[in-house]
């Protein structure tokens, strides 16, 4: 019967295995590990250990080597155990500062120089999903109509930034309608998302019935039948072709299945709309995505947002053994560096 815990030599043996692993892409035997000598033990203690860890599921032993390589399982432990402190190495940090050296007002520009950054520093898939609009808090509201049916939404972001969507309405609409509709708005709900609105409309509706007649009506049915849309937030993807080759990913009819589920945008979006949360950076190895063809990747992801709000996720995509040391602090950097340029938009702060 194999013990569960593991001893400080086995930590340090799963370690140094990951890592060789991370770096070679190649089994791993007990030679490799006694001659980094940074483990007291003979060759044979080493052969002992692996052969626990991988009795364990820490390792596996592929084919008829006499190497080992790290599962899913010994990757999620090194993942927990030896990065959750590390911070960013210091010459990747002028290329963030570099990368956003030019402010612009438009969300998308600027989460488009996020991707580029994430992909050109990690050598694998950068990706950033950008929010919806309906979950972002306003300043100001404002709905113009473009026709019977169809409504512009202009948002103004207390952090300055603005931002448009088009929806349809089930019912034509007046500007006159649609002013009011605006008015009512923007006296009881700045600050908050046009989610709430909708909320609350449908929550207290008949209490102001008489005084905007069938306006706030008609605005309940527009925000029902947009929000309750399959909407689909715009991902941007960058650096797809870092993947070809890499290690675990060099199989070309599994990196076109692989490309065509990210193309598959709302299954993305999905999947990481599940992490999205205030805590630190995620970690999602192999089979933990739980997404088709994605068993050999890795994925290292983070929020951004404003204040306490979340916006959206950004991230790396890679091959399992990337140099997680150094993209889990990149991504938790960028995440930061979005958040904070959001943040002091129109305010001379050096990012």
């Amino acid at each position: 019967m194999v013990k569960s815990a593991l001893r400080d030599k086995d930590k340090k043996v799963l370690n140094l295995v990951v890592e060789s692993f991370v770096r070679q892409g190649r089994p791993v035997s007990s030679g490799a590990i006694s001659q980094t000598r940074q483990v007291s033990a003979s060759p044979a203690t080493l052969r002992n250990i692996m052969a626990k860890l991988e009795a364990m599921g820490y390792l596996s032993q592929p084919h008829t080597s006499a190497g080992r390589v790290p599962t899913d399982k010994g990757l999620r432990y090194y993942v927990g155990q030896f990065l959750s402190e590390k911070a960013l190495p210091e010459e990747r940090v002028p290329v963030i500062q570099e990368e956003f050296a030019h402010r612009t007002a438009d969300l998308d520009s600027l989460l488009l120089q996020a991707c580029h950054t994430l992909a050109d520093s990690s050598d694998a898939l950068g990706f950033v999903i950008s929010p919806r609009i309906f979950r972002l808090p306003f300043e100001h509201l404002r709905f113009v109509k473009i026709s019977d049916r169809r409504v512009l939404v202009i948002l103004v972001t207390p952090f300055h930034m603005v931002l448009t969507e088009t929806l349809e309405s089930p019912v034509p609409l007046t500007q006159a309608d649609l002013d009011r509709a605006s008015q009512y708005v923007n006296q009881n709900f700045r600050g908050k998302t046009i989610l709430v609105v909708r909320e609350a409309l449908a929550r207290e509706l008949p209490k102001h019935r008489t005084k905007y007649e069938d306006t706030l009506d008609k605005l309940l049915d527009l925000l029902k039948t947009s929000i309750d849309k399959e909407g689909e937030e715009h991902i941007f993807l960058e650096g797809t072709s870092s993947l070809v080759g890499k290690g675990g990913l060099s199989d070309l009819g599994k990196l076109r299945s692989l490309f065509r589920s990210f193309e598959e945008k709302a299954v993305l979006v999905r999947l990481l709309s599940d992490f999205i949360s205030l805590d630190r950076v995620k970690v999602l190895i192999g089979s933990e995505a739980n997404l088709p063809n994605v068993e050999d990747c890795s994925l290292v992801l983070s929020h951004y947002g404003y204040s306490n709000q979340v916006l959206g996720t950004l991230g790396v995509i890679g091959p399992k053994r990337i140099p997680y040391e150094r993209i889990i602090p990149l991504v938790d950097r960028m995440a930061k560096r979005v958040s904070l340029a959001i943040t002091v938009f129109g305010k001379e702060v050096s990012l």
